[in-house]
């Protein structure tokens, strides 16, 4: 029986890579993406001094 010591990493060599799916990558590219969004909201409620919804004429 023979059994390998050192298995093929699963991971990609390029972190950044996008991909589709349930992987690595598209979970950092998720949270950066989450970071801009939250980022551009505060940054319209503070230069407009409406909330964002408001801004937008939703509410």
């Amino acid at each position: 029986m023979s059994v390998s010591k050192n298995p093929a990493p699963i991971v990609s060599e390029a972190p950044n890579a996008v991909r589709f799916g349930f992987t690595p990558q598209s979970e950092n590219w998720n949270g950066r993406l989450a970071m801009i969004g939250f980022l551009s909201a505060i940054l319209i409620e503070a230069f407009s001094g409406q909330g964002l919804l408001h801004f937008w004429g939703i509410l």
